[in-house]
């Protein structure tokens, strides 16, 4: 019977030595596999502040020739000279180039499109040309944009009227991008 019992016991203790093995190779593989998880999150988050910092970077480079325009959007700086929203100052300081008034709405699909058009490709208009793009009909339309497109007869947007030194109307027409302004412009 004694025997048993040791027998038994060194059963136990094996079992409970066993037992407590597995449980701390669990515990360390835990850990082990923890560590491995933090130094992963660290590297992640290391990269994604290294990509956020060459991100900013590209943005300030990017953001050194973008404007951000009246009606919100975006527009190449260099195309600035080419391709503005109208304002009476901007206006009257081009009355050395040849002035075309761009009446569009912000709400127009063909506006949309020849507004990205524009955009993109502001080297097509040349150098002594300004398109001045003229809020049509917007609930937010000024009063000088309104008086603008009264003065010209404009009924509808996509409209386009290029106007000499003296706010004379040179020449009007409807609808088109760059090449039709190549194609117009007098």
């Amino acid at each position: 019977m004694k025997k048993e019992i040791i027998i038994a016991g060194i059963v136990v203790l094996v079992l409970i030595g066993g037992g407590w093995y597995i449980a701390n190779q669990q515990s360390q593989q835990a850990q082990q596999v923890k560590m491995a998880q933090e130094k992963a999150a660290m590297k992640a988050k290391e990269d994604a502040a290294m990509e956020e910092k060459k991100d900013k970077e590209a943005m300030e480079k990017k953001n050194a020739v973008m404007e951000k325009t009246n009606d919100g959007k975006i527009m190449d700086k260099n195309a600035s000279s080419r391709y503005v929203p109208y304002s009476k100052a901007m206006y009257d300081a081009a009355s050395s180039k040849r002035r075309v008034l761009y009446f569009y709405a912000t709400w127009c699909p063909s506006c949309k499109i020849a507004n990205s058009d524009f955009t993109a490709n502001p080297s097509k208009i040349p150098e002594d040309v300004i398109v001045l793009r003229v809020n049509y009909n917007d609930p937010d339309t000024d009063q000088d944009e309104k008086g603008l497109a009264k003065k010209y007869g404009i009924t509808y947007q996509h409209t386009f009227v290029q106007v000499d030194n003296t706010d004379k109307e040179m020449s009007k027409w409807n609808g088109g991008q760059t090449d039709e302004l190549l194609t117009n412009a007098k």
